[in-house]
Protein backbone atom coordinates (compact mmCIF):
# COMPACT_ATOMS: atom_id res chain seq x y z
CA UNK A 1 0.00 0.00 0.00
CA UNK A 2 1.76 2.92 -1.37
CA UNK A 3 1.03 6.60 0.46
CA UNK A 4 -0.15 8.11 -2.37
CA UNK A 5 -2.95 5.88 -2.85
CA UNK A 6 -6.62 6.94 -3.14
CA UNK A 7 -9.45 4.70 -2.75
CA UNK A 8 -12.16 5.21 -5.38
CA UNK A 9 -14.56 5.03 -3.05
CA UNK A 10 -13.01 8.05 -1.05
CA UNK A 11 -12.34 10.03 -4.05
CA UNK A 12 -16.28 9.84 -5.39
CA UNK A 13 -17.17 10.84 -2.55
CA UNK A 14 -15.58 14.25 -1.97
CA UNK A 15 -17.02 17.69 -1.95
CA UNK A 16 -15.23 18.91 -4.63
CA UNK A 17 -12.81 18.03 -7.80
CA UNK A 18 -8.97 18.91 -7.82
CA UNK A 19 -5.76 17.66 -6.94
CA UNK A 20 -3.17 15.00 -7.48
CA UNK A 21 -4.52 11.44 -7.17
CA UNK A 22 -3.26 7.87 -7.75
CA UNK A 23 -5.02 4.86 -8.42
CA UNK A 24 -4.68 1.04 -8.27
CA UNK A 25 -7.02 -1.52 -10.01
CA UNK A 26 -8.32 -3.26 -12.90
CA UNK A 27 -9.83 -2.33 -15.43
CA UNK A 28 -13.77 -3.15 -16.41
CA UNK A 29 -13.21 -1.48 -20.14
CA UNK A 30 -10.93 -0.47 -22.35
CA UNK A 31 -11.87 1.97 -25.18
CA UNK A 32 -9.60 3.34 -27.12
CA UNK A 33 -10.78 7.02 -29.58
CA UNK A 34 -9.12 8.79 -32.08
CA UNK A 35 -8.38 11.16 -29.68
CA UNK A 36 -8.94 10.05 -26.50
CA UNK A 37 -8.81 6.45 -24.21
CA UNK A 38 -11.52 6.27 -21.55
CA UNK A 39 -10.51 3.43 -19.07
CA UNK A 40 -12.87 2.12 -16.56
CA UNK A 41 -11.12 1.38 -13.12
CA UNK A 42 -12.18 -0.65 -10.13
CA UNK A 43 -10.39 -1.16 -6.94
CA UNK A 44 -13.76 -3.09 -5.50
CA UNK A 45 -14.38 -0.37 -2.88
CA UNK A 46 -17.35 0.35 -4.17
CA UNK A 47 -19.94 -0.62 -7.09
CA UNK A 48 -18.77 2.43 -9.33
CA UNK A 49 -15.62 2.35 -10.79
CA UNK A 50 -13.54 6.00 -12.03
CA UNK A 51 -13.06 6.38 -15.63
CA UNK A 52 -9.39 7.18 -16.69
CA UNK A 53 -9.02 9.58 -19.31
CA UNK A 54 -5.93 9.41 -21.29
CA UNK A 55 -4.60 11.83 -23.88
CA UNK A 56 -2.83 10.21 -26.95
CA UNK A 57 -0.01 12.80 -26.03
CA UNK A 58 0.98 10.91 -22.49
CA UNK A 59 4.64 9.59 -22.97
CA UNK A 60 4.52 5.70 -23.75
CA UNK A 61 1.05 6.10 -24.54
CA UNK A 62 1.22 3.31 -27.60
CA UNK A 63 3.84 1.33 -25.83
CA UNK A 64 1.45 1.24 -22.43
CA UNK A 65 -2.32 2.99 -22.76
CA UNK A 66 -3.41 1.49 -26.20
CA UNK A 67 -2.88 -2.16 -25.74
CA UNK A 68 -4.58 -2.12 -22.03
CA UNK A 69 -7.83 -4.30 -22.20
CA UNK A 70 -10.26 -5.86 -19.64
CA UNK A 71 -8.83 -7.49 -16.68
CA UNK A 72 -5.71 -5.35 -16.80
CA UNK A 73 -4.50 -4.27 -13.19
CA UNK A 74 -2.90 -0.32 -13.40
CA UNK A 75 -2.14 2.29 -11.68
CA UNK A 76 -2.97 5.62 -12.68
CA UNK A 77 -2.15 9.18 -11.73
CA UNK A 78 -3.43 12.69 -12.13
CA UNK A 79 -6.01 15.24 -11.08
CA UNK A 80 -9.42 14.75 -10.28
CA UNK A 81 -11.65 16.53 -12.48
CA UNK A 82 -15.35 16.77 -12.85
CA UNK A 83 -16.82 14.55 -15.44
CA UNK A 84 -19.10 15.89 -18.29
CA UNK A 85 -20.06 12.19 -19.09
CA UNK A 86 -23.58 11.25 -17.60
CA UNK A 87 -23.83 9.11 -14.15
CA UNK A 88 -20.19 10.00 -12.53
CA UNK A 89 -19.54 12.78 -11.08
CA UNK A 90 -15.49 12.66 -11.39
CA UNK A 91 -12.88 11.16 -14.00
CA UNK A 92 -9.60 11.15 -13.78
CA UNK A 93 -7.19 13.32 -16.47
CA UNK A 94 -4.04 10.99 -16.45
CA UNK A 95 -0.77 12.04 -16.43
CA UNK A 96 1.00 8.45 -16.38
CA UNK A 97 -0.41 4.86 -16.21
CA UNK A 98 1.59 2.00 -15.44
CA UNK A 99 0.63 -1.44 -16.50
CA UNK A 100 0.81 -3.90 -13.15
CA UNK A 101 -0.18 -7.29 -14.32
CA UNK A 102 -1.71 -7.86 -18.08
CA UNK A 103 -4.04 -10.70 -18.93
CA UNK A 104 -4.31 -13.41 -21.12
CA UNK A 105 -5.96 -14.30 -24.45
CA UNK A 106 -8.34 -16.40 -22.74
CA UNK A 107 -9.49 -13.95 -19.88
CA UNK A 108 -13.22 -14.81 -19.32
CA UNK A 109 -14.42 -11.97 -18.06
CA UNK A 110 -16.16 -9.16 -20.74
CA UNK A 111 -18.39 -6.20 -20.25
CA UNK A 112 -21.51 -8.24 -20.33
CA UNK A 113 -23.72 -10.58 -18.26
CA UNK A 114 -22.50 -13.50 -17.13
CA UNK A 115 -24.56 -16.20 -15.46
CA UNK A 116 -23.97 -17.47 -12.04
CA UNK A 117 -23.50 -20.64 -12.91
CA UNK A 118 -20.69 -20.18 -15.38
CA UNK A 119 -19.13 -17.65 -12.42
CA UNK A 120 -19.31 -20.21 -10.36
CA UNK A 121 -16.55 -22.34 -12.22
CA UNK A 122 -14.30 -19.50 -12.06
CA UNK A 123 -14.66 -18.41 -8.44
CA UNK A 124 -11.15 -16.91 -8.33
CA UNK A 125 -12.20 -14.03 -10.60
CA UNK A 126 -15.77 -13.62 -9.84
CA UNK A 127 -15.25 -10.90 -7.09
CA UNK A 128 -14.28 -8.72 -9.89
CA UNK A 129 -18.31 -8.97 -11.36
CA UNK A 130 -20.43 -6.12 -9.77
CA UNK A 131 -23.11 -8.11 -8.19
CA UNK A 132 -20.43 -10.42 -6.45
CA UNK A 133 -18.44 -7.49 -5.46
CA UNK A 134 -21.32 -6.24 -4.20
CA UNK A 135 -22.10 -9.29 -1.99
CA UNK A 136 -18.99 -9.14 -0.44
CA UNK A 137 -19.11 -5.61 0.77
CA UNK A 138 -22.72 -6.27 2.09
CA UNK A 139 -21.84 -9.63 3.77
CA UNK A 140 -18.44 -7.48 5.04
CA UNK A 141 -20.82 -4.75 6.92
CA UNK A 142 -23.44 -7.19 7.86
CA UNK A 143 -20.63 -9.15 10.11
CA UNK A 144 -19.61 -5.38 10.98
CA UNK A 145 -23.11 -4.85 12.39
CA UNK A 146 -23.77 -8.34 14.15
CA UNK A 147 -20.61 -7.81 16.42
CA UNK A 148 -21.41 -4.54 16.86
CA UNK A 149 -25.35 -5.38 17.95
CA UNK A 150 -23.93 -7.55 20.54
CA UNK A 151 -20.92 -5.65 21.68
CA UNK A 152 -22.83 -2.71 22.80
CA UNK A 153 -25.39 -5.22 24.40
CA UNK A 154 -22.44 -6.61 27.17
CA UNK A 155 -21.96 -10.08 25.01
CA UNK A 156 -18.43 -11.54 25.21
CA UNK A 157 -17.39 -13.34 21.58
CA UNK A 158 -16.74 -16.98 22.43
CA UNK A 159 -14.22 -18.72 19.82
CA UNK A 160 -15.51 -22.14 19.71
CA UNK A 161 -13.81 -24.80 18.78
CA UNK A 162 -14.32 -26.55 14.68
CA UNK A 163 -13.08 -29.72 15.79
CA UNK A 164 -15.77 -31.69 18.08
CA UNK A 165 -16.41 -35.24 19.55
CA UNK A 166 -19.97 -34.28 20.04
CA UNK A 167 -23.11 -33.93 17.59
CA UNK A 168 -25.02 -31.05 18.97
CA UNK A 169 -27.96 -31.13 16.58
CA UNK A 170 -28.29 -34.96 17.04
CA UNK A 171 -28.93 -36.05 13.32
CA UNK A 172 -25.15 -37.39 12.50
CA UNK A 173 -24.62 -35.39 9.63
CA UNK A 174 -20.92 -34.33 10.29
CA UNK A 175 -17.52 -34.80 8.67
CA UNK A 176 -15.53 -36.91 10.27
CA UNK A 177 -11.65 -35.84 10.96
CA UNK A 178 -8.89 -38.50 10.97
CA UNK A 179 -5.23 -39.02 10.75
CA UNK A 180 -6.46 -43.11 10.03
CA UNK A 181 -4.73 -44.18 6.90
CA UNK A 182 -7.88 -44.42 4.64
CA UNK A 183 -6.64 -47.56 2.99
CA UNK A 184 -5.92 -49.93 5.67
CA UNK A 185 -6.77 -48.19 9.39
CA UNK A 186 -6.26 -49.84 12.57
CA UNK A 187 -9.55 -52.16 13.28
CA UNK A 188 -11.13 -53.59 16.84
CA UNK A 189 -11.23 -57.06 17.35
CA UNK A 190 -14.87 -56.74 17.79
CA UNK A 191 -14.36 -55.10 14.21
CA UNK A 192 -14.92 -51.86 12.83
CA UNK A 193 -11.97 -48.95 12.83
CA UNK A 194 -10.20 -48.47 16.32
CA UNK A 195 -10.71 -44.64 16.56
CA UNK A 196 -8.83 -45.09 19.79
CA UNK A 197 -5.82 -45.29 17.61
CA UNK A 198 -6.88 -42.16 15.79
CA UNK A 199 -5.37 -38.32 16.77
CA UNK A 200 -7.81 -37.59 19.72
CA UNK A 201 -8.38 -41.09 20.92
CA UNK A 202 -11.81 -41.07 19.88
CA UNK A 203 -14.00 -40.11 16.62
CA UNK A 204 -14.21 -36.60 15.77
CA UNK A 205 -15.64 -34.45 13.50
CA UNK A 206 -16.52 -31.04 12.22
CA UNK A 207 -18.77 -29.10 13.93
CA UNK A 208 -22.39 -28.28 13.23
CA UNK A 209 -22.89 -25.49 15.85
CA UNK A 210 -21.34 -24.23 18.81
CA UNK A 211 -23.94 -23.97 20.94
CA UNK A 212 -22.85 -26.51 23.16
CA UNK A 213 -19.93 -24.59 24.31
CA UNK A 214 -21.77 -21.13 24.10
CA UNK A 215 -23.79 -22.93 26.97
CA UNK A 216 -20.57 -23.56 28.95
CA UNK A 217 -19.26 -19.67 28.24
CA UNK A 218 -23.06 -18.47 29.09
CA UNK A 219 -23.00 -20.48 32.23
CA UNK A 220 -20.14 -18.34 33.18
CA UNK A 221 -20.37 -14.71 31.57
CA UNK A 222 -23.69 -14.37 31.25
CA UNK A 223 -24.07 -13.47 27.82
CA UNK A 224 -21.99 -14.89 24.36
CA UNK A 225 -22.20 -15.18 21.07
CA UNK A 226 -20.21 -17.29 18.38
CA UNK A 227 -19.97 -16.36 15.04
CA UNK A 228 -17.37 -18.84 12.74
CA UNK A 229 -17.94 -21.78 10.40
CA UNK A 230 -19.84 -24.90 10.68
CA UNK A 231 -20.09 -28.03 8.75
CA UNK A 232 -22.93 -30.10 7.59
CA UNK A 233 -22.61 -33.43 5.91
CA UNK A 234 -26.22 -33.41 5.01
CA UNK A 235 -26.43 -34.31 0.50
CA UNK A 236 -28.50 -31.39 -0.03
CA UNK A 237 -28.20 -29.75 -3.40
CA UNK A 238 -31.04 -27.03 -2.97
CA UNK A 239 -30.33 -23.23 -3.42
CA UNK A 240 -30.76 -22.63 0.40
CA UNK A 241 -28.29 -25.60 1.20
CA UNK A 242 -24.38 -25.05 1.95
CA UNK A 243 -22.21 -27.86 3.54
CA UNK A 244 -19.89 -25.22 4.83
CA UNK A 245 -21.14 -22.09 6.29
CA UNK A 246 -21.44 -19.20 9.20
CA UNK A 247 -23.11 -18.88 11.93
CA UNK A 248 -24.43 -16.67 14.80
CA UNK A 249 -25.12 -17.99 17.89
CA UNK A 250 -25.70 -16.28 21.08
CA UNK A 251 -26.47 -17.64 24.43
CA UNK A 252 -27.69 -16.02 27.43
CA UNK A 253 -28.48 -17.16 31.39
CA UNK A 254 -31.31 -15.99 32.76
CA UNK A 255 -33.38 -16.22 29.85
CA UNK A 256 -36.56 -18.00 28.29
CA UNK A 257 -38.27 -17.88 24.82
CA UNK A 258 -40.05 -14.95 25.76
CA UNK A 259 -36.65 -12.85 26.20
CA UNK A 260 -34.94 -15.25 23.25
CA UNK A 261 -37.79 -14.26 20.62
CA UNK A 262 -37.19 -10.48 21.54
CA UNK A 263 -33.42 -10.45 21.02
CA UNK A 264 -34.03 -12.45 17.73
CA UNK A 265 -36.60 -9.73 16.46
CA UNK A 266 -34.07 -6.48 17.57
CA UNK A 267 -31.24 -8.36 16.28
CA UNK A 268 -32.81 -9.10 12.66
CA UNK A 269 -34.32 -5.63 12.46
CA UNK A 270 -30.64 -4.07 13.69
CA UNK A 271 -28.35 -6.01 11.61
CA UNK A 272 -30.61 -4.82 8.18
CA UNK A 273 -30.99 -1.68 9.54
CA UNK A 274 -27.18 -1.17 9.56
CA UNK A 275 -27.06 -2.65 5.76
CA UNK A 276 -29.24 -0.39 4.93
CA UNK A 277 -27.79 2.91 5.92
CA UNK A 278 -23.80 1.40 5.05
CA UNK A 279 -24.65 0.06 1.50
CA UNK A 280 -26.85 2.22 0.06
CA UNK A 281 -25.27 1.68 -3.65
CA UNK A 282 -24.87 -1.74 -3.41
CA UNK A 283 -28.20 -2.19 -2.33
CA UNK A 284 -29.98 0.43 -4.70
CA UNK A 285 -27.80 -2.45 -7.22
CA UNK A 286 -29.70 -5.33 -6.03
CA UNK A 287 -33.06 -3.78 -5.91
CA UNK A 288 -32.57 -2.98 -9.85
CA UNK A 289 -30.99 -6.09 -11.05
CA UNK A 290 -31.28 -9.09 -8.56
CA UNK A 291 -34.88 -8.54 -6.66
CA UNK A 292 -37.09 -5.97 -7.31
CA UNK A 293 -38.86 -5.66 -3.86
CA UNK A 294 -35.38 -6.42 -1.94
CA UNK A 295 -35.69 -2.86 -0.20
CA UNK A 296 -39.12 -2.54 0.09
CA UNK A 297 -39.07 -5.53 2.03
CA UNK A 298 -36.07 -5.07 4.49
CA UNK A 299 -37.33 -1.35 5.03
CA UNK A 300 -41.04 -3.38 6.23
CA UNK A 301 -39.39 -5.54 7.98
CA UNK A 302 -37.05 -3.22 9.79
CA UNK A 303 -40.07 -0.91 11.06
CA UNK A 304 -42.94 -3.61 11.71
CA UNK A 305 -43.30 -5.73 14.39
CA UNK A 306 -42.86 -9.60 13.85
CA UNK A 307 -46.13 -12.04 14.00
CA UNK A 308 -46.43 -14.84 16.59
CA UNK A 309 -48.04 -18.15 16.35
CA UNK A 310 -47.26 -21.24 18.35
CA UNK A 311 -46.53 -24.47 15.68
CA UNK A 312 -50.71 -26.00 16.29
CA UNK A 313 -51.30 -22.52 15.37
CA UNK A 314 -49.75 -22.75 12.49
CA UNK A 315 -50.86 -26.12 11.13
CA UNK A 316 -54.37 -25.06 11.53
CA UNK A 317 -53.70 -22.05 9.17
CA UNK A 318 -52.06 -24.42 6.71
CA UNK A 319 -54.99 -26.74 6.83
CA UNK A 320 -57.30 -24.26 5.98
CA UNK A 321 -56.05 -22.37 3.15
CA UNK A 322 -56.93 -24.50 0.78
CA UNK A 323 -53.44 -25.59 -1.12
CA UNK A 324 -52.15 -28.24 -2.42
CA UNK A 325 -49.02 -28.52 -0.86
CA UNK A 326 -46.19 -30.66 -2.19
CA UNK A 327 -45.37 -31.99 1.24
CA UNK A 328 -48.36 -33.14 3.13
CA UNK A 329 -49.21 -31.05 6.71
CA UNK A 330 -50.38 -32.69 9.79
CA UNK A 331 -49.30 -32.63 13.32
CA UNK A 332 -46.03 -33.90 13.63
CA UNK A 333 -44.69 -32.86 10.82
CA UNK A 334 -41.68 -30.28 9.97
CA UNK A 335 -42.76 -27.55 8.32
CA UNK A 336 -41.58 -27.25 4.73
CA UNK A 337 -39.70 -24.27 3.00
CA UNK A 338 -43.23 -23.75 1.33
CA UNK A 339 -45.17 -23.78 4.63
CA UNK A 340 -42.86 -20.86 5.84
CA UNK A 341 -42.99 -19.20 2.88
CA UNK A 342 -46.86 -19.51 2.68
CA UNK A 343 -47.23 -18.19 6.05
CA UNK A 344 -44.70 -15.11 5.44
CA UNK A 345 -45.91 -14.28 2.28
CA UNK A 346 -49.70 -15.00 2.02
CA UNK A 347 -50.71 -15.11 5.30
CA UNK A 348 -49.25 -12.28 7.36
CA UNK A 349 -47.35 -10.67 4.52
CA UNK A 350 -44.20 -10.00 6.98
CA UNK A 351 -41.78 -12.14 9.81
CA UNK A 352 -43.33 -14.86 12.01
CA UNK A 353 -42.04 -16.33 14.64
CA UNK A 354 -43.20 -20.12 15.04
CA UNK A 355 -43.07 -21.59 19.11
CA UNK A 356 -43.63 -25.13 20.72
CA UNK A 357 -42.52 -26.98 18.20
CA UNK A 358 -43.60 -31.30 18.47
CA UNK A 359 -40.52 -32.47 20.67
CA UNK A 360 -40.10 -35.38 18.43
CA UNK A 361 -39.07 -33.33 15.48
CA UNK A 362 -36.57 -31.01 17.29
CA UNK A 363 -33.22 -31.32 19.08
CA UNK A 364 -32.54 -32.94 22.73
CA UNK A 365 -31.57 -29.73 24.52
CA UNK A 366 -34.70 -27.57 23.94
CA UNK A 367 -36.35 -27.49 27.11
CA UNK A 368 -39.91 -30.28 27.19
CA UNK A 369 -43.22 -27.86 27.90
CA UNK A 370 -45.51 -29.94 30.37
CA UNK A 371 -48.43 -29.95 27.75
CA UNK A 372 -50.47 -32.88 28.73
CA UNK A 373 -49.85 -36.52 29.20
CA UNK A 374 -50.26 -38.02 25.59
CA UNK A 375 -46.00 -38.46 24.87
CA UNK A 376 -47.10 -38.22 20.99
CA UNK A 377 -48.01 -34.04 21.35
CA UNK A 378 -45.67 -33.18 23.95
CA UNK A 379 -43.84 -29.55 22.37
CA UNK A 380 -40.49 -27.63 23.57
CA UNK A 381 -40.17 -23.96 23.85
CA UNK A 382 -38.27 -23.91 20.74
CA UNK A 383 -38.92 -20.87 18.14
CA UNK A 384 -38.09 -20.36 14.39
CA UNK A 385 -38.19 -17.07 12.28
CA UNK A 386 -39.34 -17.21 9.45
CA UNK A 387 -39.14 -14.71 6.94
CA UNK A 388 -40.61 -14.14 3.32
CA UNK A 389 -38.15 -15.85 0.50
CA UNK A 390 -36.40 -17.82 2.55
CA UNK A 391 -38.27 -19.41 5.24
CA UNK A 392 -36.40 -20.19 8.50
CA UNK A 393 -33.79 -17.66 9.32
CA UNK A 394 -33.38 -18.26 12.66
CA UNK A 395 -33.88 -21.28 15.15
CA UNK A 396 -33.79 -21.42 18.68
CA UNK A 397 -35.36 -22.23 21.96
CA UNK A 398 -34.99 -22.41 25.75
CA UNK A 399 -32.42 -24.94 26.57
CA UNK A 400 -33.58 -28.00 29.13
CA UNK A 401 -31.25 -27.12 32.40
CA UNK A 402 -32.93 -29.85 34.29
CA UNK A 403 -30.53 -32.58 33.91
CA UNK A 404 -33.09 -35.20 34.80
CA UNK A 405 -35.33 -34.45 31.61
CA UNK A 406 -32.23 -33.96 29.65
CA UNK A 407 -30.26 -37.31 30.31
CA UNK A 408 -34.51 -38.66 29.12
CA UNK A 409 -34.38 -36.61 25.78
CA UNK A 410 -30.66 -37.42 24.82
CA UNK A 411 -31.24 -41.26 25.81
CA UNK A 412 -34.62 -41.01 23.53
CA UNK A 413 -32.72 -40.09 20.56
CA UNK A 414 -30.42 -42.60 20.49
CA UNK A 415 -27.48 -40.58 21.37
CA UNK A 416 -24.79 -42.30 24.03
CA UNK A 417 -24.98 -39.68 27.42
CA UNK A 418 -21.27 -40.61 27.70
CA UNK A 419 -20.36 -38.56 24.53
CA UNK A 420 -22.15 -35.27 26.40
CA UNK A 421 -20.74 -36.02 29.94
CA UNK A 422 -20.15 -32.33 30.81
CA UNK A 423 -22.81 -30.85 29.10
CA UNK A 424 -24.99 -32.68 31.76
CA UNK A 425 -22.92 -32.36 34.69
CA UNK A 426 -23.38 -28.09 33.77
CA UNK A 427 -26.96 -28.96 34.36
CA UNK A 428 -26.05 -30.48 38.09
CA UNK A 429 -23.36 -27.29 39.14
CA UNK A 430 -25.03 -24.16 39.36
CA UNK A 431 -28.02 -24.75 36.57
CA UNK A 432 -30.10 -21.53 35.26
CA UNK A 433 -32.99 -21.41 32.56
CA UNK A 434 -30.93 -20.24 29.95
CA UNK A 435 -32.03 -19.50 25.61
CA UNK A 436 -29.95 -19.14 22.36
CA UNK A 437 -30.84 -19.25 18.86
CA UNK A 438 -28.51 -19.52 15.54
CA UNK A 439 -28.70 -17.13 12.54
CA UNK A 440 -27.00 -19.02 9.23
CA UNK A 441 -25.01 -15.97 8.01
CA UNK A 442 -25.53 -16.93 4.37
CA UNK A 443 -29.22 -17.00 4.32
CA UNK A 444 -28.95 -13.48 5.82
CA UNK A 445 -26.86 -11.95 3.09
CA UNK A 446 -29.30 -14.16 0.70
CA UNK A 447 -32.36 -12.82 2.23
CA UNK A 448 -30.96 -9.00 2.38
CA UNK A 449 -29.81 -9.45 -1.75
CA UNK A 450 -32.39 -11.17 -2.84
CA UNK A 451 -29.65 -13.35 -4.55
CA UNK A 452 -31.85 -16.74 -5.96
CA UNK A 453 -28.64 -19.34 -5.08
CA UNK A 454 -27.08 -19.21 -1.37
CA UNK A 455 -23.79 -20.50 -3.24
CA UNK A 456 -23.23 -16.74 -4.64
CA UNK A 457 -23.37 -15.27 -1.73
CA UNK A 458 -20.07 -16.90 -0.02
CA UNK A 459 -16.76 -16.51 -1.60
CA UNK A 460 -15.89 -20.27 -2.17
CA UNK A 461 -19.53 -22.19 -1.77
CA UNK A 462 -18.61 -26.32 -0.36
CA UNK A 463 -21.78 -28.41 -1.81
CA UNK A 464 -21.90 -31.77 -2.26
CA UNK A 465 -19.61 -33.52 -5.28
CA UNK A 466 -17.73 -29.93 -5.39
CA UNK A 467 -15.24 -28.04 -2.93
CA UNK A 468 -13.04 -26.13 -5.79
CA UNK A 469 -10.94 -22.67 -5.24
Amino acid sequence: MGEREDRVRDLLARESAGGEVTVRGWLRSARHGKDLSFLDLSDGSCLSGIQVVVDPGLPGYEEVVKPLRTGCAIEARGSLADSPGKGQRYELKATAVELLGAVGDDYPLQKKRHSFEFLRTIAHLRPRTNTIAAVLRVRNAAARAIHDFFQQRGFLWLHSPILTLSDAEGAGEMFRVTTLDADAPPRREAGGVDFGADFFGQEAHLTVSGQLEAEIAALAMSRVYTFGPTFRAENSNTSRHLAEFWMVEPEMAFCDLTGNMELAEAFLKSVIRRVLDDCVEDMAFFNQRIEKTVLETLEHIAATPFEHMTYTEAIAVLEGSGRSFEFPVKWGADLQSEHERYLTEEHVGKPVVVTDYPASIKAFYMYLNDDGADPERRTVRAMDVLVPRIGEIVGGSQREHREDVLLRRIEAQGLDPERYWWYLELRRHGTVPHAGFGLGFERLVQFMTGMANIRDVIPFPRVPGYAEF
